[in-house]
């Protein structure tokens, strides 16, 4: 009788399918469902041990400071800050820490249409403006607490602008849909709305320009006090979009922090440094090649840490070389 040959696959072998099946899963455009959630613990055992997230809105934020994740992404970084501060939307600071910042260089544009007579975000409250408002889909993104900010740093509300009977419209456009900006700013040119508050610059400045759409800088008193909060400003440079008439003063967006609480395990954020190092080269990002971690434990303008290293990253990172003994 012919010998059967036993096949005994490593433990590891279920959670590896699985990470695998939905690594591959999220970098496909055509899947929708982008935003994973993982789980790990000891073999056999009950009940969470760790969880990551990999998600882009504040709402992790308040999950990882009650415990219920250990690590988390989020975008912008100057979010963090506002959470590590107990401002905005955050009734108390949240004591987080940053394990790395994947680059990301980004701002916010304020844009208005020229027959607005817009000049300044204070118009909007000394004229009661009924502004038409186009403003992200995604309904739990940054952008919504950003902007929430800066309309009350100027004295009004998105409540006000109802008031007064303007409208807010929900609308596609992100980096997953550029196709999105165009659309929006086309009903800009039909009169249909008034603004466009967005990220994600490089997929409509130069289209929003070439249509007349005007966009606005923040005087430097109004900066002082989003920086007071603990949001940054930020530059969209004549130089990179070559249809903007100027430079124009606004709120930073940049960077996707990795982040956690002050008091997470050494050891848990060591491994995770560790593991992000030996994974680099397969972690897809909006540049070419590896993840650059030598630039992603240093405040830079595309990766600001809104908050400090926990101690343990910068322990790690140190040793790397990345960061001067």
């Amino acid at each position: 009788m012919e010998n059967k040959q036993r096949y005994y696959p490593p433990a590891t072998t279920r959670s590896s399918l699985m990470l695998q099946v939905a690594s591959s899963l999220v970098a496909e455009r055509e899947w929708r469902y982008r935003q994973a959630k993982i789980t790990l613990r000891e073999q056999g055992g009950h009940g969470l041990q760790f969880c990551f997230f990999g998600d882009d809105s504040p709402g992790g934020i308040e999950a990882v400071g009650r415990g219920e994740v250990h690590i988390a992404t989020v975008n912008p970084a100057t979010v963090l800050a506002l959470a590590a501060r107990g401002r905005g939307p955050f009734e108390k600071p949240i004591p987080l820490r940053t394990i790395a910042v994947v680059p990301s260089l980004d701002q916010l544009g304020f844009a208005v249409s020229q027959e607005s007579g817009l000049t300044s975000l204070y118009d909007i409250r000394k004229r009661r403006y009924p502004l038409k408002l186009s403003l992200r889909g995604q309904k739990n993104h940054s952008i919504h607490i950003v902007v929430k900010e800066v309309l009350a740093a100027v004295g009004t509300s998105i409540e006000d602008i109802l008031a007064w009977g303007g409208r807010i419209s929900y609308d596609e456009g992100n980096m997953d849909d550029p196709h999105g900006f165009r659309a929006r700013v086309a009903a800009v040119k039909r009169g249909e709305t008034d603004a466009i508050f967005d990220e994600a610059l490089n997929l409509w400045v130069n289209l929003a320009s070439e249509s007349g759409m005007r966009f606005l800088s923040l005087e430097d008193s109004l900066l002082k006090e989003l920086e007071a909060l603990g949001l940054r400003r930020g530059t969209i440079e004549k130089a990179e979009f070559s249809k903007l008439p100027r430079d124009v003063t606004t709120i930073d967006f940049s960077g996707w922090p990795v982040y956690t609480l002050a008091s997470a395990p050494d050891e848990l954020i060591t491994s995770f440094c560790r593991g992000l190092m030996e994974s680099r080269d397969s972690i897809p990002w909006q540049g070419e090649g590896p993840l650059p971690l030598e630039r992603m434990c240093r405040d830079t303008p595309e990766g600001p840490l809104a908050v400090p290293l926990h101690s343990a990253a910068e322990r790690f990172w140190r040793e790397c070389g990345y960061l001067s003994k």
